[in-house]
């Protein structure tokens, strides 16, 4: 037995030297910069400031700013992507001729890899060549082109109508996983007790997705909390900041602006709000299969 648990460490060593390396030690190099000072990316002795990167971030009216638009862009973004899953769940659920077909078209926005979908609707929200003013325009809604990332509070929206066409496939295939596991003697026994579409829809359908609603809930709240990339290519988190993100702020202020010990320091601070919702979320998840 020593022997084979010998050989287990030994086959296991070279897993625990990549998780060191690519895990354990960034985690532990950034809480040590955030402490620090440091100016530059390169090795050097710089000024020790204690908890002093993290008084700076609650203290700023930027960080704060940043929060709130990304608040705004997970509360939106997440239920939207819910309330259409639902309905696109729905769909695909029923029966009907080429309903394989429509499966595998949904899914597409999903498989597109965030900087293709970006740029997608970069092009099609373009003030002078866009395909949503010519579509606008040709239909009458509006006369005139307009800059659909053009205002800071337009602009967030745009974004979310980006992260919303590319996610709401996943909400859906993970509803359609829940609606498929649930009888049709429930419905069936819902229809004889007089319950139509929708009756039957509140009391039998939803109440059973619950466990499926959550799991979404909880993947999409903290994906949408540290939104990155989307906004890099469509935004550049702009105009006027409008759509910076709190990840894109802490992006900025580490690598625009050379503030490795307050980006350190944002880093966690960003990580301790997802820990948090985490925590919020699996309370929900435990109270909910309680029973």
């Amino acid at each position: 037995m020593p022997g084979a648990a010998g050989t287990a460490l030994l086959l296991l060593i070279p897993s625990l030297i990549v998780v060191f390396g690519i895990v354990v030690y960034p985690l532990g190099r950034t809480l040590y910069t955030s402490f620090f000072d440091v100016n530059s990316p390169f090795p050097g002795h710089y000024p020790f400031l204690g908890l002093g990167n993290y008084r700076r971030t609650f203290t700023n009216p930027a960080f704060w700013a940043a929060i709130r638009r990304t608040a705004y862009f997970t509360m939106v973004s997440t239920w939207f992507e819910l309330l259409l899953g639902i309905l696109l769940a729905l769909l695909l659920n029923a029966r009907f001729h080429g309903r394989g077909i429509l499966r595998a078209i949904v899914i597409l926005p999903w498989a597109l890899p965030t900087i293709v979908n970006g740029l997608m609707w970069r092009w099609i929200f373009n003030p002078e060549y866009g395909a949503l003013n010519a579509l606008l325009t040709q239909l009458h809604v509006i006369s005139n082109y307009r800059s659909w990332l053009g205002s800071p509070f337009l602009a967030l929206n745009m974004v979310i109508v980006a992260d919303v066409w590319k996610t709401t496939p996943l909400a859906a295939f993970l509803l359609l996983a829940g609606l498929q596991t649930i009888p049709r003697e429930l419905h069936e026994a819902a229809r004889v007790d007089g319950a139509g579409a929708v009756r039957g829809f509140f009391r039998v359908t939803l109440p059973l997705l619950v466990p499926s609603i959550l799991i979404i809930l909880v993947v999409r709240t903290i994906e949408a909390f540290k939104v990155f990339d989307i906004i890099y290519i469509m935004t550049r988190g702009g105009p006027a900041n409008g759509t910076q993100s709190i990840a894109y702020y802490a992006y900025i202020q580490a690598f625009s602006n050379q503030l490795f010990g307050y980006g350190s320091a944002l880093a966690y601070v960003i990580a301790l709000f997802i820990l948090g919702f985490a925590l919020i979320y699996m309370r929900l998840l435990r109270t909910e299969f309680a029973y």
